[in-house]
């Protein structure tokens, strides 16, 4: 076994780990939180959550096996099954982070209106939809006989097999199928959470106005505290757009190298390295293990909800609901409560 699969293959596993535990945190808060339940993006949270719980437990594993056997891990059937979950679910996930981004975009540009415009309806509807596109995407695969080992990835996934039969059906159905799977998510999430921060920058500059009138008026205040005042803006700002670039960010440098990779292979002459190939699966698996802490447990509802759900366990006292919270967490869930 070379030297560069085992490391690869303590990758999957580090991978793995993480994207269980981290997802199960987030559903286990969905369960537990009376609020988090209550609100739109909660359902979208909890369809991506699941999906890549899935993916850890089930395609990972099974990812591994290909690396650490440098062969077909499983029969055909089996092999199948996982080819058609990974389709599945991966798409499933890359949809939800699209209506995410469209659940923040209708919240902070249509403040008065989101709950008309954007309801528990409205939710499951959307999830609905990636479920349905997911499966149509899937079932195709497998009707084809496009579900199999594709020794490059060291995993059961799309591929064409040894058979020149079928490759322009098959290209053509790569192309359609990474578009609307990758890129058209991926034009969504730039187009709402750009808007989302230009409506966020508009808002930080009336208060930035509204501040120095305030500072203005007290002409005898300390200068410390006016500079004071003045940093805060600036940190407000520089927090929206670090978001937003953590958003589009993560997505892209995640699933960018495995989608460029599958597409560039549909050329026949083109050769793909074998641990090219692994890496840039470990990339896309890794997006699994970083939406938690992207989109739910850094943020201050989830935390309340994970020290409530430890001091229910510990025996200690419920957390409080007042009086403790950080600056920086009134700032996130205040103006910029949408964004992050």
């Amino acid at each position: 076994m070379h030297l560069l699969d085992i490391v690869l293959g303590f990758i999957i596993i580090v991978i793995a780990v993480v994207s269980f535990f981290s997802n199960l945190l987030v559903l286990l808060c969905f369960i537990y939180s009376v609020e988090i339940r209550g609100q739109v993006p909660g359902i979208f949270i909890l369809n991506l959550s699941f999906s890549n719980i899935i993916i850890a437990i089930v395609n990972m594993p099974a990812t591994l096996v290909g690396v650490a056997k440098n062969m077909k891990p499983f029969g055909d059937s089996f092999c199948s099954t996982i080819t058609f979950m990974e389709t599945f679910l991966t798409t499933n996930t890359t949809l939800s982070m699209a209506a995410l981004s469209i659940d923040r975009w209708i919240a902070m540009v249509f403040p008065l209106s989101y709950s008309t415009k954007m309801r528990y309806k409205d939710a499951v509807i959307m999830v609905g939809y990636a479920w349905v596109h997911s499966f149509a995407f899937s079932m195709c695969a497998l009707l084809f006989s496009w579900a199999g080992y594709n020794q490059t990835y060291a995993s059961c996934t799309l591929h064409l097999g040894a058979t020149e039969n079928g490759w322009a059906k098959f290209t053509a159905f790569s192309i359609v199928f990474q578009t609307t799977s990758f890129l058209l998510p991926f034009i969504i999430l730039c187009f709402t959470y750009l808007k989302v921060l230009t409506v966020a920058r508009f808002h930080c500059k009336r208060i930035d106005v509204i501040t120095v009138q305030m500072v203005l008026l007290f002409v005898d205040i300390h200068p410390s505290v006016k500079q004071r005042c003045l940093l805060e803006q600036k940190k407000r700002r520089r927090r929206a757009t670090n978001k937003i670039c953590i958003f589009i960010g993560s997505f892209v440098v995640c699933f960018a190298p495995y989608v460029i990779t599958r597409l560039t292979e549909l050329a026949p002459d083109i050769h793909i390295d074998h641990h090219w190939g692994i890496m840039s699966r470990c990339l896309a698996y890794s997006k699994g293990a970083l939406d938690p802490f992207v989109y739910s447990l850094l943020r201050q509802q989830y935390r309340k909800a994970l020290i409530s759900m430890a001091n229910r366990v510990l025996g200690r006292g419920a957390y409080p609901s007042s009086g403790h919270s950080c600056s920086a967490d009134t700032d996130n869930d205040g103006s910029l409560r949408t964004v992050s």
